[in-house]
C-alpha cells in the first residue's frame, strides 16, 4: 500500500485504522473484517482517506467506499450496478445508473466469499476500463464541441 511522505502526516492506511479503533464498538469490528475481506480479495488495494474522513479502496480507480453512521455500516462499490451480485449482498442504494451499496447493521454478518468476489470484480472493471482505448484514439463519431459564451460550437466549423 502506498504511504505519502511522513511529513504530510498520518498515511490513509493509519486513519483509517484510528478510525476503526475510534469506533469501538460493532462498526469498528465490522469495518476492521470488510477492510480485511478486501484486503484478502486484491492484496494491491490502495487505501485512501477522501472526503473529510471517508475510507477509501482503490485499484485502477475505486473499488468501494466505508462508512459508518450511528445504525449501520455502509460500503458503497461505485460501479455496483455493473457487478454480477448472485449472494444479493447489495442492499441499498439500489435505484441508481452505477451505485450499489451494502449496509450492514448491528448483529448482521456478510458472506465473505461473496463480498470479495464483488471486491475481485470491480477491480477487474476498473481494469478493463483503463484498458479500452479512449475516444481520441478510436475516433470520434461526431465533432468535439466546445462551450463559448454560454453555448456550444461545433469545432469543425472553428478549424475550416
Amino acid at each position: 500500500m502506498k504511504k505519502p511522505d511522513a511529513s504530510r502526516g498520518p498515511s490513509a492506511s493509519e486513519l483509517i485504522s484510528k478510525r476503526i479503533a475510534e469506533l469501538g464498538d460493532w462498526r469498528g469490528k465490522t469495518l476492521g473484517r470488510m477492510r480485511k475481506l478486501i484486503q484478502e480479495a486484491d492484496p494491491d488495494v490502495l487505501e485512501e482517506w477522501k472526503w473529510m474522513g471517508t475510507p477509501v479502496w482503490s485499484h485502477d480507480g475505486i473499488i468501494c467506499t466505508g462508512e459508518s453512521y450511528k445504525t449501520v455500516v455502509k460500503l458503497t462499490f461505485l460501479k455496483g450496478a455493473s457487478l454480477e451480485d448472485p449472494a444479493r449482498l447489495f442492499n441499498s442504494s439500489l435505484g441508481g445508473n452505477a451505485r450499489r451499496a451494502i449496509d450492514i447493521h448491528e448483529g448482521e454478518e456478510v458472506d465473505g466469499t461473496a463480498f470479495k468476489t464483488l471486491v475481485r470484480q470491480a477491480v477487474a472493471l476498473n481494469g478493463s476500463a483503463r484498458s479500452k482505448p479512449s475516444g481520441k484514439a478510436k475516433g470520434r463519431s461526431r465533432p468535439a464541441r466546445v462551450a463559448s459564451r454560454g453555448r456550444c460550437r461545433d469545432v469543425t466549423r472553428l478549424i475550416s
